[in-house]
């Protein structure tokens, strides 16, 4: 894997994470975005760049690899825009979008803040190299698939 893919992999995460940060701010749509965030960043931003071309996954530690630092990058994309977004609503206008969260937040320490962010990065990446693991088998999957297809259109 070069750093280009990387580079571009990198920044569709952060993009990808701060898009996420934004929407699970807004209640009933919030618990789907940190989900999604948690466990199918990885598949999204592999499938994107397959799609454009970008990307051609060759082996399963590869796409674990590959997934486990979308996970990482894009949690911490989704922190720097979400943390911010809810001490800010919490403090100064004294909305609670999810109240446990909010509180804990605006009452915490930035050091705790930190330590928080880097273990649910970590344990993002975890479940997101498992995400990019299976979204290399359904690939495959379907790419065995259409060869059968083709195959049997041609005997025909």
């Amino acid at each position: 894997m070069n750093k280009t893919i990387l580079k571009q992999a990198a920044f569709l995460s952060i993009f990808l994470g701060a898009a996420l940060g934004v929407i699970t701010v807004i209640p009933f749509l919030g618990d789907i975005a940190f989900w999604i965030l948690m466990c199918l960043s990885a598949a999204a931003v592999i499938l994107f760049m397959t799609k454009l071309e970008m990307l051609s996954v060759k082996s399963v530690q590869e796409s674990a690899v590959l997934g486990a630092i979308i996970g990482f990058i894009s949690f911490i994309g989704f922190s720097v825009l979400y943390i911010p977004l809810i001490i800010a609503l919490a403090k100064f206008f004294q909305i609670y979008p999810n109240y446990g969260v909010s509180m804990a937040l605006s009452n915490a320490s930035l050091g705790l803040i930190i330590v928080l962010v880097i273990f649910m990065a970590v344990l993002c990446a975890t479940i997101n190299a498992f995400s990019g693991f299976l979204t290399y088998y359904g690939m495959d999957f379907f790419r065995i698939l259409n060869e059968k297809e083709d195959e049997h259109f041609k005997l025909k």
